[in-house]
């Protein structure tokens, strides 16, 4: 496998990923979800194109303590991050090809250039104060 399954033995090793200097790819999901089952495996193919990312699957339900308060409109939902910078939250198709072309620009943006996109949009400046996933994360843990 190519990604991690957030689980409650786990915890630690992704918060430690998270922390790291990689660009983090989540893929926020539920169990009883039909689309998210199918899914999985795009994801998998596309963690597997880029594996100089971490990629990490999680059940919101499972772990509500960690994203609970996230507003997940509809499944899959993908959120990609670099350092303390939420790039993108937002439902994905079941398509590889998409998934891999979002994550390849998303990934290709400096600090900088992702700077300037959040001061000139409401809704990324909004991901930056409810999405980051390593503050999630420690919060979680605290």
């Amino acid at each position: 496998m190519h990604s991690l399954t957030l689980n409650s033995a786990n915890r630690e090793e992704v918060a430690a990923a998270l922390e790291g200097e990689r660009w983090i790819v989540a893929c926020l999901c539920a169990a009883w979800c039909g689309t998210c089952d199918s899914y999985r495996a795009t994801f998998e193919e596309v963690a597997s194109r880029h594996p100089d990312k971490f990629f990490v699957w999680i059940d919101i339900e499972d772990h509500a303590d960690v994203v609970g308060d996230l507003d997940v409109e509809n499944f899959p939902t993908l959120l990609i991050q670099h350092h303390e910078l939420v790039a993108f939250f937002g439902t994905m198709l079941p398509d590889p090809g998409l998934a891999h072309r979002l994550v390849q620009s998303q990934s290709a943006q400096t600090d900088e250039e992702m700077q300037e996109l959040i001061l000139n949009s409401d809704e990324r400046a909004q991901w930056q104060r409810e999405c980051n996933l390593r503050t999630l994360m420690r919060n979680a843990l605290a």
